[in-house]
């Protein structure tokens, strides 16, 4: 079963509350103590120490100078921006526009080595062919109003798609029925589409599954993701892209790929779902 998108992040941010919380008692303050010497109101100081509030780094400043540990600061504010960094609206993370987040992905794919992946919305970027991916961007840059460098943005993830061919690197996709028949960009685009993934996936180093609609399912689809090795997963939600990094976590979306992909078929009964698929465009 999938995790609760945000458990990871919330988790990190308990984990920096209590070191936090370890500092104050070791200070031997009190909360009111505490907000007395930094300021605060002594609900601040509740809030920080539940996790209710992130703290920024001056918050973290003030915390440890009343504390006389000073020298914890600097851990703590790296640790802050960590946590940050595990979920990022996208507004954030496409602000200097598509091209830049595109780039900003491409040495986590150069020193992973198995990669899984499960879509229920888009076919997977590293199998897209150009034309996919043009529409698919074109769309997201003009619903989030971003700057058009749509034409760079393909170029730079079909850049990225060299780690198919390159090294040691091992790939399973999984997709849902339902992705083959979205109509992302016409048919002209989509038939070219379902065709690269029948050559996709004959690839030695490729498996591509693609999990069948039908009324007695045991395993419901759930959000998109990617497994990369078993250091990360990254999931792309509506606000934004969340990165986890807990063990038991990825351990949590490793099982539900593997109940996933017992759900799809491949090799010739795959074909013969995405062969249909483009039978329906005419």
């Amino acid at each position: 079963m999938a995790v609760p998108a945000s458990s990871s992040v919330q988790r990190a941010r308990q984990d920096l509350a209590d070191r936090l919380g370890d500092i104050q008692r070791h200070a031997g303050l009190t909360g009111r103590d505490l907000a007395a010497a930094c300021g605060w109101y002594p609900s601040k100081v509740s809030r920080l120490l539940n996790a209710r509030t992130p703290p920024s780094e001056d918050d973290i400043r003030r915390w440890c100078r009343a504390c006389g540990a000073d020298d914890r600061a600097p851990d703590l504010i790296a640790s802050l921006r960590a946590v940050e960094g595990m979920f990022i609206e996208w507004r954030r993370m496409e602000r200097a526009g598509l091209k830049a987040a595109q780039e900003a992905r491409l040495p986590l794919y150069e020193r992973t080595h198995r990669f899984r992946s499960y879509s229920s919305w888009l076919v997977p970027g590293l199998i897209q062919t150009p034309g996919y991916t043009t529409a698919a961007l074109q769309a997201v840059q003009q619903r989030r109003g971003l700057v058009d460098d749509v034409p760079a943005a393909v170029a730079a993830r079909m850049r990225r798609q060299q780690v198919l061919y390159e090294g040691d690197r091992r790939f399973a996709f999984l997709v849902e029925e339902s992705v083959l028949r979205c109509g992302i960009g016409g048919g002209v685009v989509m038939r070219d589409q379902l065709h690269h993934l029948t050559t996709v996936g004959s690839l030695p180093n490729v498996s591509l599954g693609v999990v069948p609609m039908r009324p007695d399912r045991t395993r419901w689809p759930t959000e998109g993701f990617w497994i990369f090795d078993s250091a990360q997963v990254n999931v792309e939600l509506v606000s934004g892209y969340l990165t986890i990094t807990q063990p038991s976590e990825i351990a949590m979306y490793a099982e539900t790929f593997g109940e996933l992909a017992e759900l799809a078929v491949y090799g010739t009964a795959a074909r013969e779902l995405i062969t249909d698929a483009a039978a329906l465009l005419g």
